[in-house]
């Protein structure tokens, strides 16, 4: 991303703009429609994010001015549909809403899409690491469930029904912890697959200066 584009959104962090259109009565009366438009344009907006500001000030007996918006709308797309930009919003898994005009969609998607098969590479990778953890975590919690059966059992007050119902529960257990370790080697290999795709890709980016 260019060092302008980054003090652009700089700027509008600092702004303090929300997702939400609403605005008080006298927001609808001092705003200064085109730099609106120019902010809501380079965030991606779409048009219908103007009928819902004209919502929100109708409540207030005010009317945006559409001209005034809809030509710094046109200046924040621009902003909004460069390459950069389209490569970041597909790899943090952004959504793009087709607000880009003919002469700028076709670099931003091809950017976009760049992007996004990165973020799907990524997002493989963090699900095989989750579906680790998570089984590798249920079998310590076997572990301490054996070993505490394990101990029932040979406790001389448990019962001849209890053992029964103990050796039946540590063969589930014993089978479960077989069970576990084979879709950790699979995630395993899973993940090493990906990694692979993803650090081949991430060279591949370097020639498209990403």
């Amino acid at each position: 991303m260019s060092r302008t584009w980054n003090v652009i959104w700089v700027a509008l962090a600092l702004a303090g703009l929300s997702g939400c259109a609403t605005m008080s009565g006298d927001e609808c009366v001092t705003s200064d429609w085109a730099a609106i438009g120019y902010e809501d344009g380079a965030r991606g907006y779409t048009s219908d994010r103007l009928s819902q500001r004209r919502k929100a000030c109708a409540k207030h007996g005010v009317t945006p001015d559409f001209a005034a918006y809809q030509n710094g709308r046109e200046q924040g797309l621009v902003e909004y549909c460069q390459p950069g930009r389209g490569f970041q919003i597909g790899s943090n898994g952004g959504s793009y809403n087709g607000v880009c005009s003919a002469n700028l969609e076709g670099d931003f998607l091809d950017a976009y899409n760049a992007g996004r098969h990165l973020h799907t590479l990524r997002s493989s990778v963090n699900r095989a690491t989750s579906g680790i953890n998570a089984r590798e975590n249920e079998l310590d919690r076997i572990d301490e469930e054996i070993l505490e059966s394990e101990a029932e059992l040979i406790d001389g007050d448990t019962s001849t029904e209890r053992r029964v119902i103990l050796l039946a529960e540590l063969k589930n257990l014993s089978e479960r912890i077989g069970e576990l370790e084979s879709e950790i080697d699979d995630l395993y290999q899973q993940r090493a697959r990906y990694q692979v795709e993803l650090e081949q890709y991430q060279v591949a980016l370097l020639d498209y200066g990403y």
